[in-house]
């Protein structure tokens, strides 16, 4: 992974610059990230002008609780997956009512590593909400694999949540 350009104005006050100018909304389902991403967000002046929520739902019953994460998902993909995290994205789009839903699961450590997911990974998952009818609507989820002690991986989760959204964003001239 490249590091970013110094030179570049913080994560947050570019995706805050982008959603602002083109008056898109933004609410944010964490579970690695515990609110971090969430905290990034309205670090950056006028945020409530596209800010709308995040929920951190840490646990399975809050993931299907609030975001209707289906237990099935959990079950055969477990709760740090791809298909969680694009689930979480839809969920707090869709509930919050907003065009942009992100979403962190993974693991921070130091335990709870695996040989297919070690400490250090996270899905975000990113979802957009078109104009009603037309079918445009899209959801996408990404694995990342970071180092460093716990709050450092929380860290990078909740920044590279933010690429990942702003990416997005690039996208959708």
């Amino acid at each position: 992974m490249t590091a970013p350009d110094r030179s570049d104005p913080p994560i947050e006050a570019q995706v805050s610059d982008r959603l602002r100018t083109r008056g898109e909304s933004v609410a944010v389902a964490e579970s690695a990230t515990g609110g971090l991403v969430g905290s990034l967000l309205t670090d950056v002046a006028g945020s409530s002008a596209y800010f709308d929520r995040s929920l951190v739902t840490y646990s399975n019953e809050a993931k299907q609780d609030l975001l209707a994460v289906t237990r099935e998902s959990l079950d055969s993909d477990g709760a740090v997956s791809a298909p969680v995290a694009s689930q979480m994205a839809r969920g707090v789009r869709d509930t919050a009512g907003v065009t942009w839903g992100v979403a962190t699961t993974g693991i921070a450590g130091p335990g709870g590593g695996t040989d297919e997911d070690p400490v250090g990974t996270v899905y975000i998952g990113v979802a957009y909400a078109a104009p009603w009818g037309s079918e445009a609507s899209t959801i996408d989820s990404n694995r990342h694999e970071f180092d460093g002690d716990r709050q450092e991986c929380k860290k990078q989760f909740a920044k590279q949540a933010l690429r990942d959204l702003l990416a997005r964003l690039q996208e959708r001239v």
